[in-house]
């Protein structure tokens, strides 16, 4: 575990800039552009998805989002921005001849960015939220976003936030 989080806390500056620091074309169904500087945001937590996807997770937010995590603010405020940055999970060869054994993995070639913006408002029909996904830097297709309110609904107590604050 700790080798995961060593190498995800160099591994945002490693991601191709095809995912870019934004401007990026806005994701169709809710207008959603790749956030300026998201990369520079502060770190909420790190996971790792077993499975199909078998990848590391970076979870960050913006200023508002981590003011709420910190707080326990509960709905999250208009302007939260969550971002999980996504990497193949792999082993580290080099890593391991050190130990002499297969135990360290490391973020290899990055998958995706998906976002989750705040506005009651604006995305009221999906619980407050708006739902992003970029791979290398470009939109996915509506279809796919689709989905993303309802994969969330299991934890509407708390606002549809999977990811809890690992201070």
């Amino acid at each position: 575990m700790l080798a995961a989080v060593a190498a995800l806390s160099g591994a945002p500056a490693a991601m191709a800039p095809a995912s870019g620091q934004g401007g990026a074309e806005p994701v169709p169904l809710f207008g959603i552009k790749l956030p300026p500087g998201y990369r520079d945001w502060r770190l909420i937590s790190v996971a790792h998805e077993e499975g199909d996807l078998n990848d590391l997770r970076a979870i960050l937010g913006n200023d508002v989002a981590i003011k709420a995590y910190r707080e326990g603010t509960l709905p999250f405020p208009d302007g939260a921005i969550i971002a999980r940055l996504a990497w193949r999970y792999v082993p580290s060869e080099e890593n391991n001849k050190v130990f002499g054994r297969d135990q360290s993995f490391v973020a290899g070639a990055p998958t995706n960015v998906q976002f989750m913006v705040k506005d009651a408002r604006k995305f009221a029909a999906t619980g407050g939220w708006g739902f992003a996904q970029f791979n290398d830097g470009k939109p996915v297709d509506d279809a796919m976003l689709g989905a993303c309110f309802s994969c969330h609904v299991p934890v509407e107590a708390r606002d549809f936030v999977f990811t809890r604050y690992a201070p």
